[in-house]
Order: C-alpha cells, then sequence, then structure tokens
C-alpha cells in the first residue's frame, strides 16, 4: 500500500510540471515539449507562442504536449536527453553539455564586438552553414530555433563592481567563454545551470553570478542580490530549440517543412520576450532595491581587449582535440567587423545584404 502511495505521489509531481497541451490531443502528430524553465519565463512564453503558431498551421494537425520545471530534461544532459527520445522537442543547451559540444560552446566566445540579438543569429546561421563541426556536434537533432541572448552584466550580493580590480576574490557563476578572462582578473568562477543559480547565491554558496538584467525579474535575483554592474560581455548565439530525428521522420514532408519555416517566428518571439524581460528587469530592480552601477568607458574597453584575447586563445587550445576552431573566430570576426547586415548565400559563402 505505501508503496502504490509513493508512485501516485510521484506520478502527482510529474504531471504538475506539464503544462496543457496547446491543441486537441487527438491530433495526428501529438509532440512532447520540455523545458527546465516554468511557462512563465520569457524563454517559456516564446516556446508556447511558437506551439499556438505551428498548431494553428498545421490545420490541427499537430499538437504538442509541454512538460515544464525540469520535469523531463536537465540542463547539461539536454541534447542527450532529447537524442534519445526523452522529449521530441526540447530546450537544449550546448554550452553546458558535459561532452560532445565543445564547438558549440567555444564558439559563443567568438562574438567580440556583436551589437544585438539580430545579429548574434545571423552571425551563427551563417557559421553553422559553412563550418560542417557545427552540424556534427547536433548530429541526431534538427535545430528548430538559435537564441541569441541580451548582453550579461554582474549581478552580486554584497560587494558592488564598480572597477575590473573589484572581480578578485569573488566567485561567480559565468558561462563557459567568461571563465578565463574572470580567472585573469582574480575572480573564481564556476559553470553552473542557470536554474541552480538562486540557490546557489541563497546559500552564498557563490558571490554572484554574470546574467542579464531580466534574471532580476524572471528568475527573482533580486531576493538573493543587491547590486547589478553594467559590464558588457560580448555574448554570441547557439541552437536552443531541437526536436529528435526520430520525432523528425515521424512527421510527414509538408510538416516537417512548417517546422523549417516557423525557426524565423520562434527565433523572434525570443528575441521580443528577452527585451521586454530586459527593461521589465532594469525597472523591476529599481523598485526593489538594487543598485545599478555603470562600469567606465577605459574599464569596460580594458575588459573587451582580454575578451578578445582569450577567444583567440580559447580557439588555440581546442585544437588539441582536433577541433580546428580558429577560421570559425576569424570568420565571425570578420562578419561582426564588416559592419554590414549579412546572409548566408548556399554553401556557406558570405553576402552582403546591403
Amino acid at each position: 500500500m505505501k508503496f502504490r502511495k509513493l508512485i501516485a505521489a510521484a506520478a502527482t509531481l510529474l504531471l504538475a510540471g506539464c503544462g496543457p497541451a496547446t491543441s486537441n490531443t487527438t491530433a495526428p502528430y501529438v509532440l512532447t515539449f520540455a523545458s527546465p524553465y516554468p511557462p512563465t519565463h520569457p524563454f517559456s512564453r516564446a516556446d508556447i507562442e511558437w506551439m499556438t503558431l505551428v498548431s494553428t498551421q498545421s490545420g490541427g494537425k499537430i499538437a504538442f504536449r509541454p512538460y515544464w520545471s525540469g520535469a523531463l530534461l536537465s540542463a547539461d544532459m539536454s541534447m542527450e536527453e532529447i537524442r534519445h527520445g526523452v522529449a521530441d522537442i526540447g530546450l537544449i543547451t550546448p554550452i553546458y553539455a558535459r561532452g560532445g559540444a565543445h564547438l558549440l560552446r567555444v564558439q559563443s566566445g567568438f562574438y567580440g564586438g556583436v551589437r544585438d540579438i539580430n545579429e548574434q543569429v545571423a552571425v551563427y546561421d551563417c557559421l553553422a552553414a559553412r563550418f560542417p563541426g557545427f552540424g556534427k556536434e547536433l548530429e541526431g537533432l534538427h535545430v528548430l530555433a538559435v537564441q541569441g541572448g541580451n548582453f550579461p552584466g554582474v549581478l552580486t550580493r554584497y560587494k558592488p563592481i564598480r572597477t575590473l580590480a573589484d572581480f578578485k576574490g569573488l566567485r561567480l557563476r559565468a558561462q563557459s567563454d567568461a571563465i578565463d578572462v574572470l580567472k585573469q582578473l582574480g575572480a573564481d568562477p564556476v559553470n553552473m545551470p542557470m536554474g541552480e543559480v538562486y540557490s546557489a547565491l541563497a546559500k552564498n554558496v557563490i558571490d554572484g553570478v554574470v546574467a542579464p538584467a531580466d534574471t532580476i525579474k524572471s528568475l527573482h535575483f533580486s531576493e538573493v542580490a543587491k547590486h547589478f554592474t553594467t559590464i558588457r560581455f560580448s555574448r554570441g548565439a547557439y541552437p536552443a530549440r531541437a526536436i529528435s530525428d526520430r520525432a523528425w521522420r515521424r512527421l510527414p514532408p509538408d510538416m516537417q517543412a512548417l517546422l523549417l519555416r516557423s525557426k524565423p517566428r520562434w527565433e523572434e518571439a525570443l528575441n521580443r520576450q528577452l527585451q521586454a524581460a530586459e527593461i521589465a528587469g532594469i525597472s523591476f530592480g529599481q523598485s526593489n532595491g538594487i543598485s545599478f552601477h555603470p562600469l567606465p568607458a577605459a574599464e569596460q574597453a580594458r575588459f573587451d581587449a582580454l575578451y578578445t584575447r582569450d577567444a583567440t586563445s580559447q580557439a588555440r587550445r581546442i585544437k588539441t582535440i582536433d577541433i580546428d576552431a580558429e577560421p570559425v573566430l576569424a570568420a565571425a570576426q570578420a562578419m561582426i567587423n564588416g559592419g554590414a547586415s549579412r546572409r548566408c548565400a548556399p554553401g556557406g559563402a558570405q553576402e552582403s545584404n546591403s
């Protein structure tokens, strides 16, 4: 009896992470969707918008059964979990992957000087079209959306960062492309999934987090930190939503084509939700005790130089595992520094829109 009660309780908890389907579950093609974020998060609002769009444009042939809040997917194993059918479609995070995504992870640090989310995504798409290594690391997956992001600053619990010298001694959660730069500044960086950061801040395991301002509200960081420094980390884009090959092959060609056509709409929704979340995060922080500190221009210039040098170092270092990332870095910087809006012509060649 006790065992049956435990099973029932576990099932209840699992269903609690599952939101309502976006359409009739008697549709010919019902696809499971999984995310580590709750349905109220900006990422999830964009995901729901996309699912609604696809269900409508499919004429009811495609429906979705979403699972939120990490009910099915983990952050560091999401690519493998989608490949093996834990969910049909989900949020993937190659920048946290434990292995098998070395180029996808390192390339996110190659975007020094990038101006906005649209440019992040455009540069990534061109790199992915031009360099086969991207596709190799995504084997078994079909990318449905590439995600850029608001530029991170640094949110700290007690000590504000006003100059680069203030990084010394701070234990900070940071994305992988910023780890070595922060070490050079005397910080003690760690790479952990964003879903674990709140508790790490609350327990004083870390002193702060490299994150965009939207997290002040969306992840409730104003409850566990008090200072935000607007240092600019030139983050890049990465493939962030994917369908498994086995789920892809279950769909007829017209439904596959619909998913591919919807990619720009999903990316636009993510962009819009992220920008709105950043504005809301700053406003919320100002009303809830967050002190905002601009980094002096000279200090930002010093930081940019460190970031660019480190990108070169990372590109060379990854060659020890037979991944030639230096041409990827050169191509990314050529596009960003070219100053023109660019797209990829067939075969991956760069072509100006202007």
